[in-house]
């Protein structure tokens, strides 16, 4: 079972406030290049036991350089060259007390075409801080060297390939809490109170499922607490979480229903058809405030071509703030006459979806023409 399955499972299981850390053997690969320009003359200058050291490389969490004798390390490998590698000390210390970290190293020389052409590899075996490890004392002989194999315009070029063996525990994981399926605008109440209890809601819609509180839907919405003591008995796969299915809203639309709930914000409502699905989901679901907050974006919207499809959406969903408006600007001059005279569309839907309010629209033009 891997991290995320399990902390996926104790989250379900309603521990909210999650870290991890795990203990293993891990392993680390990592190579370094050393190049010695003229070592002829190099070797010719130096006695057995002179080192030339490269910079430091890391691998495995540990500081590395590869140390050179062109004259071998000590006096019976003078005819020799001599490799090996030497641990910064303090690259860890607590792996240099307690020497559990092992390695392994190849040392190669390359050829014109940057291949390998000679190698040497040691056995994994424990390293200890500020000691010289990975020796190979007698690397290659002094007479073996082909000038050109092995010395391309007399410059040697060494590859270091090493490998790290290491028990250890990696950084502590945080786990984070469940995101929420919208954007918290509200600040640290609604944060908190989505960071710290565990949801035990859970609603599909259109083929997405939102996670929620339970007291909080019934607190904000009455259809909610009653849709939500109606479920009592299903329970999802998780131990005591409610599921519910809503079918007559697409996900889009719920989603901010579901913000405004918890946050008291409702997302933008530039796009009139965002605030008509909007408002008839406030509708269903007693939500007053974002019901007029819809109604308010969509008095902006009102004109010849929509004042009789607005006005059939406040009929069916009782929006008087909406209605008025609508009737308002059929009762300027000249707007309902060339509505009728034109035979639009929405003279139809007058007649069909509003004809109370046509009635009240006549009737008082009536009036007005009388006087």
């Amino acid at each position: 079972m891997s991290m995320c399955t399990l902390m996926s499972a104790l989250r379900g299981a309603g521990r909210q406030q999650l870290s991890a850390s795990t203990f293993a053997v891990r392993h680390w690969t990592g190579s370094h290049v050393l190049r010695i320009h003229e070592f002829t003359q190099v070797r010719n200058m130096v006695y057995h036991g002179v080192e030339m050291r490269s910079s430091t490389f890391a691998v495995g969490g540990q500081d590395w350089r590869i140390c050179c004798c062109p004259n071998g390390r000590y006096y019976p490998s003078e005819d020799y060259v001599s490799l090996y590698l030497d641990r910064e000390y303090g690259s860890n210390t607590r792996h240099q007390m307690t020497g559990d970290i092992m390695a392994k190293v190849q040392f190669s020389i390359l050829d014109q075409a940057l291949k390998p052409c000679y190698t040497r590899t040691t056995k994994l075996e424990r390293v200890y801080g500020g000691l010289k490890w990975g020796e190979c004392d007698d690397f290659i002989r002094h007479g073996d060297l082909d000038k050109a194999k092995h010395l391309n315009d007399d410059c040697l070029t060494v590859l270091c390939d090493l490998t790290v063996v290491a028990t250890g525990t990696n950084d502590r994981m945080e786990v984070p809490s469940l995101p929420a399926p919208f954007d918290l605008q509200a600040g640290q109440l609604t944060e908190a109170i989505w960071n710290k209890e565990r949801p035990d809601v859970r609603i599909e819609v259109d083929g997405e499922a939102f996670d929620a509180h339970r007291w909080v839907l019934e607190a904000r919405s009455p259809v909610f607490k009653t849709d939500l003591s109606l479920a009592k008995a299903t329970t999802g796969k998780d131990e005591n979480t409610i599921e519910l299915r809503i079918d007559d809203i697409d996900a889009e639309v719920f989603k901010a229903l579901l913000q405004f709930i918890y946050t008291d914000a409702p997302p933008l409502l530039d796009a009139p058809t965002t605030a008509e699905r909007l408002l008839v989901a406030a509708n269903k679901y007693e939500l007053e405030k974002l019901k007029l907050m819809c109604e308010e974006a969509l008095c902006r919207h009102i004109g010849m071509a929509s004042v009789a499809s607005t006005l059939a959406l406040a009929e069916r969903n009782r929006c008087p703030v909406l209605r008025e408006a609508c009737m308002q600007f059929l009762s300027c001059a000249g707007n309902l006459e060339t509505i009728m005279a034109m035979q639009m569309d929405g003279f139809g839907q007058l007649k069909r979806d509003c004809s109370s309010a046509l009635l009240e629209l006549v009737t008082k033009k009536m009036v007005e023409m009388e006087q």
